[in-house]
This record gives C-alpha cells, sequence and structure tokens, in this order.
C-alpha cells in the first residue's frame, strides 16, 4: 500500500479523471479528500463509498476556496500529502471560429485551470512543506502541449498551468514536488459526445485508442510518488501528440 498513512486531495473530483484518481489513491492506502464545485450528492457519494474520506465542496475559482478545502483537509486528517488539482472547465470551439472568444471567456477559462489550480496549491504549500515530502500534480492536457484541444482559450489556460508547473518546481524544492499529466482525449462523461475526435484519435494515434479514467490516474499518482521528479509534464495520450 504505497500511500498507506498519506492524505491526497483531489479538485473536481465527482466523477471522470478525478473520482479515478480518488479511488486509486484509496485502493493504494491513502486517506483522501473529494472535492466538487456543483456535483454535490456525487462527491458525497464518491466519497462514502471509500474507507477513510472526506467530501467538501468549494469551485477553486472562488477567492477562499482554496484555503477552506485545505482547512477541512487538515481539521479531519492532520496533514496533507499530495494535492492533484484536476479541477477544470472548457467550452468546445473550432479554433477557426475566432469571433466566438471574448475575454469573458478566456477569464472563466482561467480563473478555474490557472488561477484556481494556484490558490489551492499556495494554501497547501505550508502543509505539504510539513509532510516533508509534499507532491503536487497539475491535470493539464495535450492541448497545452500541441496546437489541438476543445477550443484556443482551453489550450492557452492548459499551456499556462503547465509553465506554472515549471515554475513553481524551481522554487518549491527539496520539501515539495510539481509535475504534471497532460492527457490526450480520455472516456469520461465530458467527451462522451465527442464522436468525431474519438474516431480521429483512433485512426491516428500510435495506439489506435482513446484512453480512460484509470489509466491517467495511475500515471498521475505515479507521478506524485516519484521521488526525483519535478517540473515534469508526462503525456497520457496514447502518442497522438506525436501526429499532432
Amino acid at each position: 500500500m504505497e500511500l498507506s498513512g498519506r492524505v491526497v486531495v483531489v479538485t473536481g473530483s465527482s466523477s471522470g479523471i478525478g473520482e479515478a484518481v480518488v479511488r486509486l489513491a484509496a485502493e493504494r492506502g491513502a486517506r483522501v479528500v473529494v472535492n466538487s464545485a456543483r456535483s454535490v450528492e456525487a462527491g458525497r457519494a464518491v466519497a462514502a463509498s471509500l474507507p477513510d474520506a472526506l467530501y467538501v465542496q468549494g469551485d477553486v475559482a472562488s477567492d477562499g476556496a482554496g484555503a477552506a478545502l485545505v482547512a477541512a483537509t487538515l481539521e479531519r486528517f492532520g496533514r496533507l500529502d499530495v494535492l492533484v488539482n484536476n479541477a477544470g472547465v472548457t467550452e468546445v470551439i473550432p479554433h477557426h471560429r475566432l469571433e466566438a472568444l471574448s475575454g469573458d471567456l478566456f477569464r472563466r477559462l482561467f480563473d478555474v485551470n490557472v488561477v484556481g489550480a494556484w490558490s489551492v496549491t499556495d494554501a497547501a504549500l505550508p502543509a505539504l512543506r510539513d509532510s516533508g515530502a509534499g507532491s503536487v500534480v497539475n491535470m493539464a492536457s495535450l492541448a497545452g502541449l500541441r496546437q489541438t484541444g476543445s477550443s484556443i482559450p482551453y489550450a492557452v489556460s492548459k499551456a499556462a498551468l503547465i509553465h506554472l508547473t515549471t515554475l513553481l518546481a524551481k522554487v518549491t524544492g527539496p520539501l515539495v514536488r510539481v509535475n504534471a499529466v497532460a492527457p490526450g482525449l480520455i472516456d469520461t462523461p465530458w467527451t462522451e459526445d465527442w464522436d468525431a475526435l474519438r474516431a480521429r484519435v483512433e485512426d491516428a494515434a500510435p495506439l489506435r485508442r482513446t484512453g480512460t479514467p484509470a489509466e491517467v490516474a495511475r500515471v498521475t499518482l505515479d507521478l506524485a510518488q516519484a521521488d526525483y521528479v519535478t517540473g515534469q509534464t508526462v503525456a497520457v495520450d496514447g502518442g497522438m501528440g506525436l501526429v499532432v
């Protein structure tokens, strides 16, 4: 049980990749904190199904939400070892439709995908340092590495999250490591009707299929436990990044 005795917080974990991460963390022996902004019933159900879990509702884009999440974690478990910044939002807009973009759209996506991740990390850093071997894993995207993705604002926000990852890794060592995972197309409730893109991935990606939340979860937690790795972004994309 590689995470026995450890406490893992995963934002945006009521379904999809985030849910897979908390379930795998619990399987590896961790006590876990489940979070969601709006899917309260689903989040509580996930936490209730795990052996030692806490659910905390909160929108990471809201002022004070990160501090409240960390405070609830410490009150219940007394420590924090791993933070996975998984909460994210997007809008599906073909890249050529520049007229559909707006400053408000950019701000909304950045507020969750970048500022939210920073705010929770900032609140968590003292506890992560106290753990002696704290780890942050940011959920980026292949869209942050290549000129692809559900929309330009989404792709730019994930590129910013990857750069934030490297910058934080430079200044938070040796007590805290910061890395990122960059999934390609993963089969989640978010992407269930993306049939055209799924067909493209199945045709073009070297592994000829889309990914599963469980596959992303394994890489996420392996990276969280990789004691000599920091400032890295690992693509989990079936090789799609090689052809786009």
